[in-house]
């Protein structure tokens, strides 16, 4: 028994190395790219116009940023099985992938709310906008 699972335990190694790649890919993406378009949408434009423009350029950012925390989770989900194993020598590995996981939950929970942000940012100007015209109508009314 002993034997059988310190043959689960390198072969979990082994997956871990190769699931490794992904988690360096997607981590030093978060770190140099995504980290940083974030921190540039938290500053909107205070016009209708360019916060639609500030809304569309952060659409493409989030297509691209939603495929890294994709991939990012399938990786994870392929190291569930490492919860089983409390070994010193897995003890390394299992410190990685929650440094790995708390990264990717903290970036992806960031995108989720930088998303609404800027969503209901645009609908509270669009809404303002309305308002704005409706009473510039409602003066020309008044002047006639």
């Amino acid at each position: 028994m002993l034997s059988n699972k310190r043959i689960q335990e390198l072969e979990l190694v082994m997956e871990f190395e190769k699931v490794e790649e992904c988690f360096k890919e997607v981590s030093s993406w978060i770190e140099n790219v995504g980290r940083k378009r974030l921190k540039e949408t938290i500053n909107l434009d205070d016009s209708l116009e360019m916060l639609l423009q500030a809304q569309k350029q952060f659409r493409e950012f989030d297509l691209v940023a939603s495929e890294y925390c994709k991939r990012g989770q399938e990786a994870l989900k392929k190291m569930d099985r490492w919860e089983d194993f409390s070994s010193v020598d897995v003890h390394s590995y299992r410190v990685k992938l929650q440094t790995y996981k708390d990264q990717l939950e903290e970036f992806c929970t960031e995108l989720d709310e930088n998303r609404h942000r800027i969503c209901e940012t645009v609908r509270l100007y669009e809404f303002f906008d309305k308002v704005r015209q409706g009473i510039c109508c409602t003066e020309e009314c008044v002047k006639s």
